[in-house]
């Protein structure tokens, strides 16, 4: 690899992907992220996280031709909220997790998640809709 070429770090393709995809208003083929992306990435390496991303359930995608068109599972919202209940599971004491979890949270946080807990809307938006389906 040329060493004006050096890796990018962990998750940015990814994300890349992933933000080209929400900012489509339809579900996009590998080719149409490609260009989205304005990038030098081959189209087979878009098709590749692309692959990674749907085998994660973070992507959905349906025929188009011969190939597929992908569209995400979820709103970015939903995806942090799906990442954070995935490190939940990873330990078993959720107890103590949660617990340093919310210790560490600001004021403000605090008093949202408050708000959340007792059925308000907090940070939901206008609509009270998380953007992510349940799990």
């Amino acid at each position: 690899m040329a060493e004006d070429q050096e890796r990018r770090p962990a998750g940015e393709l990814e994300a890349s992907v992933l933000a080209a995809l929400w900012a489509a208003d339809a579900p996009l083929t590998p080719g149409e992220v490609q260009r989205w992306l304005a990038d030098d990435l081959a189209r087979t390496t878009v098709t590749t996280i692309l692959t990674r991303l749907y085998a994660k359930g973070t992507v959905t995608r349906d025929r188009a031709g011969r190939g597929y068109a992908y569209r995400p599972a979820q709103d970015s919202h939903g995806l942090t909220a799906r990442r954070m209940h995935a490190e939940l599971d990873k330990d078993e004491d959720r107890g103590t997790v949660l617990a340093r979890f919310v210790s560490e949270l600001s004021s403000e946080d605090e008093l949202m998640l408050r708000a959340l807990l007792e059925g308000g809307t907090g940070g939901l938006g206008a609509t009270g809709d998380s953007g992510g389906a349940g799990r």
